[in-house]
């Protein structure tokens, strides 16, 4: 029937793959277009073509879709011989539409006459009076200017209405009440008419304010042959536009006989006009006196076609207007006619009644402010039972963009009876999930439950008068960095980091003292000196702030932090600093209930890396965030007395465990980290806390050997939480948010019960670590444990509440050596195995030598297995990767002396030989881009912001032919692609593969970056080391960059390789061969990987250890002559690097050199603007002379923890001077609290 036809969908969202729905179903071919931010819609993926419309420059993604040329050229290029424009743009254009039959391509829908008479709203009045269908009481035609609108109004009676002639969708509609308003707002509305529809045409109709508006769908053969399909009333509407619909009306139920009158005048008219396709005849009935009036026809499909559909068996408005289409153009009108029969119709019309609901992202509240943003959990299906039909275009993960209608979904159900509609409808909105911006389905539950509608007498202005109250609360002032947390986070591991409030002490009593239990989200922030937290909660809430000390503030009144507060509805809760000096950094607020509508990710709520919390971001102005009713029972509000508070420091002493590489073989002095008194840097974060000293750290080695060039390079290991891994020279503490693998080693790490002073530690505070013991470490975990309990328990029992417990220990050198055990060799093929205490919760073991040798991994791999088979639950993770594993046990349940007797034990039993072991896995092929322009910019980026000169600067690829002894990049990029590659671990951050070449001749080697880069592409492959990764995300990172590959990871889950609990592909001793492809390839390839449609090729394979052997025993020399040139390269390379290095440390020290802007200037006489906390300066947006204009003028930018963080002039500095800069205040500089920043006269 469809042979050589192709339809053409001018549409996008849920109408589009509405018709993409029954053109598959009937077997017609079909193409879509999309604009840039529609490129991973579904619609774009499901039709057999899809076709790119690029938006000129200035022209809004939307405009493009209305793009009448592009449009056409589409039709000519893919021989298209149907169009359907669904609803909205390009639908009811009667000259697109004359274009399209132009053409050669059938329009489906009236003929493009047609489309103009009935769209002009004044013309369509005409013809309707013409014929003897009562309109509403108005203008005869377009209104010449306001003079003519008044005539019309006094003439008709107020109010009115101005109405758009061209307008449509509830959109160019104006009520006036009397003539005041008439004249101050006629030209508005024209000019909003010329700017919506290109024409500012409007005339004036009465304004009926109790009325129900109903419609009639039509379907006519455009020889005067027309059917109806029944009724359906549309009287629930926002902003003129509807949101329910219904079929039958309840008012026709009511009024017998209102149902006849109406569909026998749609008839009539689109007889008279011989009207052809589908349509709808829109009108108004009083509710009084039930007289109804003609308001205008859409010559379209409307959006609520499914709920006339739902009440007919086989009846499908978009198969008959395709149907049609052919018939016209066939000449075969005649044949399709015999099945648009009244009788045919009616006989298929089911004693049912349907309700439609939309969906849209907006906000109720806010003025149905529409709300974009990531959906971030979707669940639509409800167990599909057969009364339910849902029309949606989104899934988990879809971005919904500023630039469209923010529909989202329609849901329809049939029942038996109006009340049995009603009662699924409201368990269906009750079911549905739709988690991410806000949108209207409370709001839609709260309405089908008033009594109004349940009665069924409702009127278009019920909405108007409807309260609606949302449970939540709005962001008024977002502070630096407030984002949702919750408790454990997330136990994945693989790199997924842990995330969950950075001090755990003070969000678990905040939960506390709400009634909550420990782990339930609540919010951290970040306040500073002009940056505020402001919430306005709509319903009433229970709420308790801990952490750092601020003001807290209800509604201008002043409450006590560490107890719980009863938080009026519409109230709003008010934290500051007053004291820029007061110790501590997070604050903590806990909501009765936690956040409900926030979905977990990966099993938590927690905000991480732009994964979970809400929208995987910090909270902005504007969030609307739901939370739950408190209960009705009057209770008694909790409060924590101060011994029972923690007590925050600016000078910290943190205990912790030796371990796991702080011995002489890496350091000359074991004691020297414990010694200092080391700085909390502002380049602190959530990922991790960085230690600044003018000590440097004593290395007991030259080199990394194969880990890379500095000292603290290793191969590839796993990481503890807490532990204080030394990056370059730098230690910084991997916290919340750090990898769980990485190529540096790691000296000591945080005991658990101090876990939460991390979350306290602000920039420019002291530490000093105390070393603890294993067995001591755990008292006080006992300790701690053991007072949260009796805390929670005392609340509950209103008796006295403990007071915070003394965990004062003196320095504990028992069990000092960071080694715990050590297996020597009893043969040479078996390598020695040392055990590292990491923390309290963790042995790091290690395998041989730091060189890299897979026979090693495998049996690494060997030993895990060995392990699992002994079925310790305690023992809940492990972390391997080149040489060591990482062994992860719950402290609580077993003892580090009864795990490492299992782990030993295990070794033992592992034969001398792994020889004859197999390990199965999966060859995976990845297009990889060499040398592609994406790195290139990151690297040009790092030039700019980072280092200007370095080894591997400005090529990292001709550094890594350089450092290996090759002839040129052309060389190194050879030998990169030459081998397959084998997956030795799965971590750091997102999954993120680490891998080798399987053929040790192409065993590259280059140190990391230093620094490391603060943006990597993602999909980049870089090596550091010995060792090459795949990087998941955009990203900071340390490897050398040489090609741009797909990411191991796929953030929703979306393809045939990935799945929502499992969005990683890759699994050690999988092997990746890389099939080089050019950049314009790329592209394509990242977009179907995007939207689910790319399938790697995976086969099956095994690594055989006797096999590869074999393989390395026969390239023996070629690998030693391979060797031998990387080695002199390395040697070459590393002094180079030496004097460049030393060159950048003597111009930072010149350029650090501060010298003073304001000699001269009596400082007594001006007032200062001062820096609220220690951090970088980024920019300076004011100069001397400049006089503060307003009090949110943002004079400088700081930068600290990763963040932007204004200074804002503040109202008491308004109309000052700035007379200048502080002393050595230069962008770049690092500025401590307190600090001057401005003098101002």
């Amino acid at each position: 029937m469809f042979e050589g036809e192709k339809l053409l969908i001018a549409n996008r969202g849920e109408i589009a793959l509405r018709i993409l729905r029954t053109a598959k179903e009937i077997g017609l071919p079909t193409v879509t277009i999309y604009t840039p931010s529609d490129a991973l819609a579904p619609h774009v993926t499901l039709a057999d073509e899809a076709v790119a419309l690029l938006p000129e420059s200035g022209q809004s993604e939307f405009s493009t879709y209305c793009a009448i040329d592009k449009v056409l050229l589409i039709c000519e290029q893919r021989s298209i011989t149907l169009l359907h424009p669904g609803y909205g743009f390009l639908a009811e254009d009667a000259e697109f539409a004359r274009k399209v039959i132009e053409c050669g391509v059938t329009w489906l829908g009236p003929n493009p006459g047609m489309v103009r008479t009935m769209g002009i709203k004044h013309e369509a009045r005409r013809i309707a009076a013409e014929v003897g269908i009562p309109v509403v009481p108005g203008s005869d035609g377009i209104l010449s200017d306001e003079k003519e609108a008044l005539r019309v109004a006094r003439r008709v009676g107020f109010p009115v209405i101005l109405k758009a002639t061209a307008g449509g969708g509830g959109m160019g509609l104006v009520v006036c009440n009397n003539e005041e308003e008439i004249a101050l707002k006629f030209a508005g509305a024209s000019e909003h008419a010329q700017a919506l529809f290109q024409d500012p045409g409007l005339f004036i109709e009465r304004y009926f304010e109790s009325v129900h508006h109903i419609e009639i769908q039509v379907f006519g053969n455009g020889q005067g042959a027309v059917v109806h399909l029944g009724e359906r009333e549309c009287s629930i509407q926002r902003r003129h536009q509807k949101i329910i619909e219904e079929s039958p009306s309840p008012f026709c139920i009511s009024h017998p006989g209102l149902k006849k009158a109406l569909t026998d005048d749609a008839v009539r008219l689109c007889t008279h006009i011989q009207y052809g396709s589908a349509g709808t005849v829109e009108f108004i009935v009083d509710d009084k006196s039930s007289q109804h009036f003609f308001i205008e026809m859409n010559t379209r499909l409307q959006v609520e076609h499914p709920v006339t559909e739902a009440t007919y068996s086989d009846i499908d408005i978009v198969k008959m207007m395709i149907e049609y289409g052919l018939a016209e153009r066939k000449r075969e009108v005649q044949l399709f006619s015999k099945t648009l029969q009244q009788d045919s119709i009616d006989i298929k019309l089911n004693d049912f009644h349907a309700i439609e609901v939309r969906i849209y992202s907006e906000n109720p509240y806010d003025n149905f402010k529409p709300c974009p943003g990531i959906v971030q959990h979707v669940d639509l299906d409800c167990g599909h039972p057969g009364w339910l039909r849902v029309e949606s275009w989104i899934s988990t993960g879809t971005i919904v963009t500023p630039f469209f209608d923010s529909l989202l979904a329609k849901i329809i159900v049939t029942g038996l009876n109006r009340e049995e509609a009603l009662s699924r409808m409201l368990s269906t909105l009750s079911l549905v999930q739709i988690r991410g911006p806000p949108n209207n389905i409370d709001y839609l539950h709260a309405i089908i439950s008033d009594s109004e509608i349940q009665k069924g007498q409702t009127i278009t202005a019920f909405l108007a008068g409807f309260n609606y109250v949302p449970q939540a609360f709005t962001v008024l002032a977002a502070g630096l960095e407030t984002t949702v947390q919750d408790l454990p986070g997330r136990a994945v591991g693989l790199g997924v980091p842990i995330s969950g409030p950075m001090d755990i002490t003070a969000f678990k009593l905040a939960n506390i003292l709400v009634e909550n239990n420990q782990d339930v989200e609540g919010l951290e922030t970040i306040l500073v000196s002009g940056m505020k937290l402001a919430l306005q909660f709509h319903i009433a809430a229970i709420v308790a702030v801990t952490g750092k000390n601020v003001t807290v503030e209800v509604d201008g009144r002043n409450y006590s932090m560490w107890s719980a507060i009863a938080v009026p509805r519409n109230a709003i809760l008010t934290l500051r600093v007053d004291d820029p000096t007061t110790p501590g950094l997070r604050t903590y607020i806990a909501v009765y209930g936690g956040f409900p509508h926030i979905p977990k990710y990966l099993g938590s709520k927690s905000t991480s890396m732009g994964l979970g919390g809400y929208q995987g971001r910090p909270l902005i102005i504007g969030d609307h965030i739901a939370i739950s009713a408190i209960p009705t029972t009057p209770r008694t509000l909790r409060a924590l007395s101060s011994q029972v508070i923690p007590q925050y420091q600016s000078e910290w002493r943190i205990y912790a465990l030796n371990g796991p590489h702080n011995d002489p073989e890496y350091m000359l002095s074991t004691q020297q980290l414990f010694d200092i008194a080391w700085k909390v840097s502002t380049s602190s974060n959530r990922m991790g806390i960085r230690l600044e000293s003018p000590e440097k750290i004593l290395w007991a080695r030259e080199t990394g050997g194969d880990g890379g060039s500095h000292p603290s390079n290793i191969l590839e290991n796993g990481y503890a939480r807490g532990t204080v891994n030394i990056n370059g020279d730098t230690p910084v503490i991997l916290t919340k948010e750090g990898p769980d693998m990485g190529g540096f080693i790691s000296l000591i790490t945080v005991a658990s019960a101090n876990m939460w002073i991390l979350g306290q530690l602000a920039p420019g505070d002291t530490v000093k670590f105390v070393p603890l013991s294993w067995n001591n470490s755990r008292e006080s975990s006992r300790i701690y444990d053991d007072w949260l309990r009796d805390v929670e328990v005392a609340l509950i029992n209103d008796s006295t509440v403990p007071a915070w417990p003394s965990m004062l220990i003196q320095d504990d050198l028992q069990g000092f050596n960071a080694k715990v055990a050590t297996i020597s060799p009893t043969t040479d093929e078996r390598p020695q195995v040392a055990f590292r205490q990491a923390g309290d919760s963790a042995i790091l073991v290690e395998y041989g030598s730091m060189c890299l040798d897979l026979t090693v991994r495998a049996r690494i791999h060997a030993f895990e297995l060995e392990v699992k088979k002994r079925g310790i639950s305690a023992i809940n993770k492990f972390c391997p990767c080149v040489r060591s594993t990482m062994v992860h046990f719950d402290p609580a349940q077993i003892t580090q002396e009864a795990v490492l007797a299992v782990l030993m034990k295990a070794e033992n039993s592992l034969p001398d030989s792994v020889a004859d072991l197999k390990f199965p896995g999966r060859r995976l092929t990845f297009p990889l881009v060499l040398d592609d322009k994406w790195n290139k910019e990151a690297i040009l980026r790092y030039m700019k912001t980072s280092r200007k000169k370095a080894v591997y600067l400005p090529s990292n690829i001709n550094y890594l032919a350089y450092n290996n002894g090759l002839e040129d990049a052309e060389a190194a990029l050879q030998k990169l692609v030459e081998s397959d590659y084998l997956v030795l671990g799965i971590g750091f951050y997102l999954a993120c593969p680490f891998l080798v070449p399987i053929d040790p001749r192409c065993w590259m080697v280059g140190q990391k970056m230093n620094p490391s880069r603060t943006y990597t592409p993602r999909g980049a492959i870089g090596i550091a080391g010995m060792v090459s990764a795949i990087y998941p995300v955009e990203s900071p990172g340390g490897y050398q960059l040489y090609g741009r590959t797909l990411p191991a990871w796929q953030t929703w889950g979306r393809g045939a390789d990935f799945a929502p609990d499992r969005p990683w592909i890759l699994q050690p001793f999988d092997q990746i061969h890389f099939e080089v492809i050019k950049e314009e390839d790329y592209t394509q390839l990242e977009q179907r990987f995007d939207t689910g449609q790319y399938s790697f090729k995976i086969e099956n394979c095994i690594f055989s250890v006797k096999d590869y052997k074999d393989f390395t025993e026969s390239i023996k020399e070629e690998t030693a002559l391979f060797r031998k040139k990387q080695a002199a390269g390395v040697h070459q390379q590393e002094q180079i690097e030496k004097l460049l290095l030393e060159e950048e440390l003597r111009d930072k020290a010149a350029s650090s050199q501060k010298s003073s802007s304001i000699s001269g200037v009596d400082e007594s006489k001006l007032v200062s603007i001062t820096a609220p906390l220690s951090a970088a300066i980024w920019k300076i947006l004011v100069q001397p002379g400049a006089v503060i204009q307003n009090e949110d003028q943002v004079l400088v930018i700081l930068e600290a923890m990763k963040t932007e963080i204004p200074v804002r002039a503040g109202k008491q500095h308004v109309g000052l001077t700035i007379e200048s800069f502080g002393k050595g205040i230069t962008e770049g500089e690092i500025v401590q609290l307190g600090e001057t920043l401005l003098l101002l006269k």
